[in-house]
């Protein structure tokens, strides 16, 4: 039995996160699989979580542990710590973008965690470098994934200045930045159409509403879709904006990739390893609004450049399918 712990949140009306979709495809793979835990309670999950490492201690073999570098970096830490206790190898898989943080500050508590794993999974090069650059060597790569059957290729050889924003609201990922673009757009003279797509995390979408009614900005707000819901609003727009201050490899970025649409996008943590800026992608500093509203004129005024970022990003995105990853799931969960 192989446990996998990590926060189980969409049916409290948050984005589903990597426990719940790769936890079902490595269980449909035939892989004995217990997940923990959806407790909407920080407390109680985590104790849900201790709680079924314990419970299973004679048969599990492993466990893997969704890291990331905010308060659930603590739930990595007992976890990890119990199963030290229990000798259970344990393997945590790399998610937070502002994990150096951890490792400058959380010193021991980052040594406890990830020179004890059996391995580190980064699912980013960009967090396999870091974790290099503060001497650790058990790592490996392999990468998130989607199923891309999922995402149909819609040629685009013109595009309009119709954005789309897909994340959570929360203040690392700057939603607020995607209305001012928009804004300094509409200034210009384009005709701006701006749909947002994601749950409320924190008073950042509260925020962005305000500032989008301030500027008179063109905003659709839809809240949290399915993901099948926002891959067909996604075929009525055009390019792809991802604001963000903080990340690692968002898979919002791998699906725009595979539907077809260009992306403009903040040169932040891991993006610059996913997006070669100007050949499948275009990378703008973060929090320049200036500079990404110039970055979508370029595309809405270049049919050239629209169809050879959209195919090269394709291509790219093929590396990413959940066909080719699993080959590397099932060589480290078998062993």
């Amino acid at each position: 039995m192989i446990i996998y712990v990590g926060n189980i949140v969409s049916g409290h009306g948050k984005t589903a996160t990597t426990i719940e979709t790769l936890g079902k495809l490595l269980h449909q793979e035939g892989l004995e699989i217990r997940l923990t835990s959806n407790k909407q309670n920080k407390i109680l999950r985590m104790l849900a979580m201790l709680w079924t490492v314990f419970k299973h201690r004679k048969k599990v073999s492993k466990v893997l542990i969704d890291t990331y570098s905010t308060s659930n970096f603590y739930y990595a830490y007992l976890v990890s710590k119990l199963c030290i206790l229990l000798k259970i190898n344990y393997i945590p898989i790399l998610h937070g973008g502002n994990l150096e943080e951890r490792l400058k500050n959380s010193v021991s508590k980052s040594k406890a965690i990830f020179q004890n794993a059996e391995v580190n999974v980064c699912p980013s090069l960009f967090l396999k470098a870091t974790f290099e650059k503060y001497g650790y060597t058990n790592l490996i790569h392999i990468p998130n994934n989607i199923e891309l059957a999922d995402y149909p290729f819609t040629e685009r050889k013109k595009v309009g200045a119709k954005l789309l924003w897909v994340r959570s609201f929360a203040e690392i990922y700057n939603p607020t930045m995607a209305v001012e673009v928009a804004h300094a757009l509409k200034i210009k003279g384009l005709v701006v159409d701006l749909c947002m797509i994601g749950p409320e995390k924190d008073d950042s979408f509260q925020k962005t509403k305000a500032l989008a009614k301030q500027l008179n900005a063109d905003v659709i707000f839809t809240g949290k879709l399915s993901k099948s819901d926002w891959i067909s609003r996604a075929a009525d727009y055009d390019i792809f904006i991802n604001t963000t201050n903080f990340d690692n490899l968002p898979v919002s970025l791998l699906e725009a990739m595979a539907l077809g649409m260009p992306i403009v996008s903040t040169n932040v943590g891991g993006i610059p390893f996913l997006i070669d800026d100007k050949k499948d992608g275009l990378l703008v500093a973060p929090n320049n609004v200036a500079e990404m509203a110039k970055a979508i004129e370029t595309l809405v005024n270049s049919t050239e450049l629209v169809q050879r970022l959209t195919h090269e990003a394709r291509q790219k995105a093929i590396q990413f399918d959940w066909k080719i990853v699993k080959n590397q799931w099932k060589k480290l969960l078998d062993s």
